[in-house]
């Protein structure tokens, strides 16, 4: 028998199946801790906002997923 916790959730459509976002980078800006990068996902088209504080390291988000309502937080 499953849990309440392994089942689908009823409020999730085929639509939103989840997936793993796909960033590319649509803008970049310099700041004084580092970049600000504007993200956008391939696949759906959802956006976020990244902090990148040195050109060696990966960028870290600054904001929530915004956009399509896919059901994925980044």
């Amino acid at each position: 028998m499953t849990t309440t916790d392994t089942r689908p959730s009823p409020h999730t459509s085929s639509q939103e199946a989840a997936h793993e976002h796909a960033w590319a980078t649509t803008s970049r800006h310099a700041t004084s801790v580092g970049f600000v990068l504007y993200v956008r996902c391939t696949t759906c088209g959802d956006h976020r906002v990244d902090l990148q504080g040195h050109r060696e390291t990966p960028p870290a988000p600054l904001s929530r997923v915004v956009g399509s309502g896919c059901g994925v937080d980044g």
